[in-house]
């Protein structure tokens, strides 16, 4: 590769890691609203098999960039997208921390009630979100490299689909387990909500590994990279600094 296509790629690389770590901000910041998807009408434990968080619906996105970037850039950069996403959701928390103790004005649009209202419970949510999700990215992509080294770089719906799934469900039985413990959600949902978000994560990971397959396709033909070839940044990094 050229100095000028390694370039072009560190930027690609940080415009992803933008994403993913605005993806898994904002899922913490908005996981109090739910609502019911009704593709079908089906109950499990008692619950709507699709009434979910809405911080479900941006999450998703971060293990299909997690999963493009260990694809791409290998599982050190990996790594360190998921590590920039857990100090941004401990930098956010800080912020709302603050602001929840700073008084609002009489003509203030959204008074204090409101705020707490909204905001009240984020830091436990994302206490909870970030220790499943710690555990549940790095699970995806160790297991991710797993797949890959043992299909020789071959066969990128296994290793999509097979990661994901057990990293989503970790995540899922984690956040909500916490969430419950915390007070924030009530047991009797216990059951629902996890089978409802593990079914959905799924689902979604399926949907979304026509899209790894192009972001992937559109990577290699752009940078001439063979199947199982990854861009190696640090060296790039290297050349730049000498």
């Amino acid at each position: 590769m050229t100095v000028a296509d390694k370039k072009l790629a560190g930027k690609i690389y940080l415009y992803l890691a933008a994403l993913f770590i605005t993806s898994l901000v904002v899922s913490n910041l908005i996981f109090q609203k739910f609502f019911y998807w009704y593709p079908v009408d089906i109950q499990v434990f008692g619950e709507n098999l699709f009434e979910l968080s809405v911080g479900l619906l941006p999450y998703p996105l971060t293990f299909l960039i997690t999963d493009a970037i260990s694809e791409i850039y290998g599982k050190k950069k990996a790594n360190q997208v998921v590590i920039a996403g857990i100090f941004a959701s401990f930098f956010s928390l800080g912020i709302i921390l603050i602001s929840k103790h700073v008084p609002a004005t009489t003509w203030s649009p959204v008074n204090d009630g409101t705020f707490v209202g909204v905001f009240g419970n984020t830091n436990l949510a994302v206490l909870a979100s970030m220790l499943a999700y710690l555990f549940a990215q790095f699970i995806d992509i160790h297991l991710y490299h797993f797949w890959k080294k043992l299909t020789k770089g071959k066969h990128l719906w296994l290793r999509n689909n097979f990661s994901t799934f057990a990293s989503q469900f970790v995540d899922t039985f984690s956040v909500i387990t916490l969430l419950c413990s915390f007070g924030v959600i009530e047991w009797d949902r216990y059951f629902g909500l996890i089978a409802a978000g593990f079914i959905f994560k799924v689902l979604v990971a399926f949907l979304d590994t026509p899209f790894l397959y192009l972001i992937v396709y559109a990577f290699r033909k752009r940078f001439g990279l063979k199947i199982g070839e990854e861009i190696d940044l640090d060296s790039y990094t290297e050349e730049i600094a000498k």
